[in-house]
């Protein structure tokens, strides 16, 4: 992550070879999956959160397709995350569908909001929250927040300590016409969970009750 220890890429060959490679697959791949994966690329988002294709693992699903994404603020990274599709044609038990979305979520944090003892709750209400906002159907979720702290010690004394959240979780989309679930709108959904998490203001109007991390004290290098 770049906000908090680099970017989530971990391709081998470099990312053209790897979009290359998915190019390849999507292109043999079952229709509703095809649809899915063009719904994400075509998405439009707010401009402030900078999405790019990323390897996607090989051995949860079938198929796979995954988005890396930057909250950026001028020269600030504030969190980035992961979006992963997964699909497989004949089901899956656990998913109870076809189609499951898998996601990480990363920000720093300041240590006022890492003290507080309902925040992983909280963040979790944001994932939940951030989807039924669009009026999305999606079971079976799950996942973990976890808040880790470091202080620095001798040589490294003079850091100040900082904090960070993390979001690990996973849903099942609802499925449309032609088993094809609305990607865009959950991939919106994800974007918008992004950007509550950096501390950056609700997007559109009505949106005034949402509750933002605070934005980070000073700026994170790129």
């Amino acid at each position: 992550m770049a906000a908090a220890q680099g970017r989530l890429s971990d391709g081998a060959g470099g990312m053209d070879e790897a979009n290359e490679g998915d190019r390849d697959e999507s292109r043999s791949a079952p229709l509703p999956f095809r649809a899915a994966v063009d719904a994400l690329r075509a998405a439009r988002l707010r401009p402030q959160i900078e999405v790019d294709p990323t390897p996607a693992p090989k051995r949860l699903a079938p198929y796979a397709y995954a988005l890396e994404a930057t909250v950026v603020d001028g020269e600030q990274d504030l969190a980035d995350g992961r979006l992963v599709l997964l699909h497989d044609p004949d089901g899956h038990d656990a998913w109870r569908g076809t189609f499951r979305l898998v996601t990480l979520v990363r920000a720093e944090l300041e240590p006022e909001m890492a003290a507080d003892p309902l925040l992983p709750e909280v963040c979790w209400s944001w994932l939940t929250g951030a989807l039924q906002a669009r009026g999305l159907a999606y079971g079976e979720p799950s996942g973990t927040v976890t808040r880790a702290s470091s202080h620095y010690f001798g040589g490294l004394a003079e850091r100040p300590a900082n904090s960070q959240i993390e979001i690990r979780a996973s849903w099942t989309p609802r499925e449309g016409l032609g088993g094809v679930p609305d990607t865009a709108a959950h991939l919106a959904s994800w974007c918008d969970l992004l950007a509550q998490v950096a501390g950056l203001p609700p997007a559109g109007p009505g949106d005034a009750s949402v509750v933002t991390l605070p934005q980070r004290r000073g700026p994170q290098p790129r």
